[in-house]
Parts: C-alpha cells; sequence; structure tokens
C-alpha cells in the first residue's frame, strides 16, 4: 500500500502545492487524490474532486481510448507522460503535463498519477511562436509591398514613355495633315495617316499586353490542344511579322517534324510572334534571324536565334519578371511584359524555356513543350 506521504502537501513532501498526486487501479478508476491537487483544479476537497463527472484529472482532449493507451504504455515501461489541456471546476482551462508511473502493489498493482500545471511555460512558448509568426507574415506583407512598389514604379516608367511616344505621333500628324489641304499633297496625308496607324497599333499592342498577364494572373487562360499544322502555325506567324521587320531583316525557318501533334495553336503562336518581334526589335537592319522547330517522341523544340545586342549576365536572371527591361535597351519602345507572358504560356503548356545571350553577340531562346501524338478521348 502506498505511504500517506504520497500525498502530503508540505514543502518537504514529495509533490508541490502545484502538483496534483492520485492513484488510480489498473481499470484506471481513481481512489484517492490529495488536497493541494483538488484546489489546484478549483475543489474544496479530494472528495468533492472525485465526486465530480468525468475522469480524473479533467482532460477533455483525451478520450476513454487515450487514457487506456496511457496506462498500457505506463505499465509496459514503468513510466509514461503526456502533455494535454486540463478543465478547471470553473471551466478554465491551463496547460498540463500528466505523468503516469505504474507500481507493483498487491496482486493487480495500481498507477500513480501526478499532474504539474504548465501554464505559464506553454504560454511563453505560444506567444514566442504567435511572434514569430507575426514577424514572418509582416516579412512577407512587406516583401509584397515592396514588390507591389516596385512594380508600380516600373510601370509609372514604361507607360509614362511607351505612352507619349505614339500618341505624340498621332497628334504631331493629325497637326500636319490640317497643313496639307490641296488635292496634289494627298501622298504626303498619306504618310501622316499611315504613321497614325501604326502608333494607334503600338498602343493597342500595349494594352493587349496588359490584358493578357491580367487574364494570365486571374486564370482565365486555358489551353485548348488540338490537331496541330506546324508549318502552317510558323507560316501565318512570319506573314505577321513582316510590318514589323527592318529593312533587310530575314527569317529562316527549319522544321523537322512529321508526326502528328497536338497542341494549343493559339498559345503556340502567341511565344513565336513574342520571340521573333523581340529578335527583329533587338537586332539591326540586314541581319538574318533563325527559328528551327524540331517534333521528336512528343516534344517540340522552339529555337529563336538572332545577332542582335544581346544580354548581360546580370540582366538574363531577371528578364522574365514584369515590367524588366535590359539595360541596354532601354532606348528600344517595350513594356517589360513580353518575356514573363511568354513565360507564363510555356508554363501553361507545361514546358521550359531558357536563355543564352552575350553582349553583341545576339541571344538563342529555347523553348520544349510536350505534346500528344494522338487525339485525346
Amino acid at each position: 500500500m502506498l505511504h500517506d506521504a504520497t500525498f502530503s502537501t508540505h514543502p518537504e513532501g514529495l509533490p508541490s502545492a502545484q502538483i496534483l498526486v492520485g492513484v488510480c487501479d489498473v481499470a484506471g478508476q481513481f481512489t484517492r487524490v490529495n488536497l493541494a491537487g483538488a484546489q489546484l483544479l478549483g475543489y474544496p476537497s479530494e472528495a468533492a474532486l472525485l465526486a465530480a463527472p468525468g475522469p480524473v484529472p479533467h482532460a477533455p482532449a483525451l478520450a476513454a481510448a487515450d487514457w487506456e493507451a496511457l496506462r498500457a504504455a505506463a505499465r509496459r515501461t514503468g513510466h509514461h507522460a503526456v502533455e494535454t489541456e486540463v478543465q478547471k471546476a470553473s471551466g478554465a482551462v491551463f496547460e498540463a503535463r500528466i505523468e503516469l508511473t505504474y507500481v507493483e502493489a498487491a496482486a493487480a498493482g495500481c498507477f500513480v498519477l501526478r499532474l504539474s500545471e504548465h501554464s505559464r511555460p506553454h504560454q511563453a512558448e505560444r506567444e514566442l511562436a504567435e511572434l514569430a509568426q507575426r514577424q514572418a507574415e509582416l516579412a512577407q506583407a512587406l516583401a509584397a509591398e515592396q514588390e507591389l512598389g516596385e512594380l508600380k514604379s516600373r510601370f509609372v516608367s514604361m507607360a509614362s514613355h511607351e505612352f507619349r511616344t505614339p500618341l505624340t505621333a498621332v497628334l504631331t500628324s493629325a497637326t500636319l495633315i490640317e497643313q496639307y489641304p490641296a488635292t496634289e499633297q494627298q501622298d504626303k496625308r498619306l504618310r501622316h495617316l499611315d504613321r497614325i496607324r501604326q502608333s494607334v497599333k503600338q498602343l493597342n499592342d500595349i494594352l493587349e499586353e496588359f490584358l493578357s498577364v491580367g487574364r494570365i494572373e486571374e486564370g482565365k487562360v486555358t489551353t485548348h490542344p488540338h490537331h496541330l499544322n506546324l508549318p502552317l502555325v510558323l507560316r501565318d506567324v512570319l506573314a505577321d511579322l513582316q510590318g514589323l521587320l527592318k529593312p533587310g531583316q530575314q527569317v529562316v525557318q527549319t522544321i523537322d517534324c512529321t508526326e502528328p501533334m497536338w497542341l494549343d495553336a493559339s498559345l503556340l503562336r502567341k511565344i513565336l510572334v513574342n520571340l521573333l518581334s523581340n529578335a527583329s526589335k533587338y537586332s539591326a537592319a540586314n541581319t538574318v534571324m533563325e527559328v528551327q522547330a524540331t517534333g521528336r517522341a512528343g516534344q517540340l523544340t522552339l529555337v529563336v536565334q538572332d545577332a542582335g545586342v544581346g544580354i548581360s549576365p546580370e540582366d538574363q536572371a531577371r528578364l522574365f519578371e514584369r515590367f524588366f527591361r535590359a539595360r541596354n535597351v532601354t532606348n528600344v519602345p517595350g513594356t517589360g511584359l513580353g518575356l514573363y507572358i511568354v513565360g507564363r504560356y510555356v508554363e501553361l503548356l507545361r514546358g521550359t524555356i531558357s536563355l543564352a545571350s552575350e553582349l553583341g553577340k545576339g541571344t538563342t531562346v529555347t523553348v520544349i513543350i510536350p505534346y500528344e501524338n494522338a487525339a485525346a478521348d
């Protein structure tokens, strides 16, 4: 039989005033508890605690099966502990550590339970964890705010230049047209009208890039694979580019694909138009650009190569960011959205894109896209 010192609340006894000690049989029925433990749980006496409904101690998170597992572990190893919430008579809840020790006594043995209040350490841990989480959230929010601020700055810088140039051209041409009223001055009027059309097209292209970014980021762009006629797509792309090419520029195409190909022709066309228009924009007149398309074993490889101004290694790392433009092409019109859009289109097609470039020697962009070579059911 256990000695009564087990239940002493004297400073020299085993438990302190902040510890509940109890004895239960192998079935989990409590037979004794100490007065200090009863008071810890908000009861005036040991009898009041033992008479209270529910298991002793009151641990709402521990079901009957949990208590059984706890006793089994203590019986197997001699001692087992668990940390959980304990409820006082008032309904208040605090964190506690429950230790169960198996004692060989009489025929069946019994368990000694010790419950110590861990509210302060646990509260401190929770507060530290919450503080760390809030700091992480604040750091994340600050980073997002800084990124947004940088994006806004880039947008304002880009828009102030890209919109002003064509709008100025439109206004200037419209003003000059008024100065050519005579019939024989029709050629001069037509020249300015063409300049207005080109400026309006430039503005439309800028707005289309903005809209494309919005649709992509809102998840409104989806893929629609169909049987792809790659030579026809390339032919249409090159036809669209004719009005953008500088004098003497040529595009040489090489196609090596004989097997059926199922891909989204619209997204593929937008990727090629963007890459080839970039190649033309950043290359001099009378230069040659190459586009190679190879289809093998369910993988389409597109390579667009130019001999243009090239890109520095520092700028290459940021080329696929929104509104970013290489430092050596700031005098060339552009929004800094083209490669970002291309990268997102390639991602939608489950492909990859890579870029190799050297200043003054040109740029090579490689896009690899998987495809089905038979129609889906």
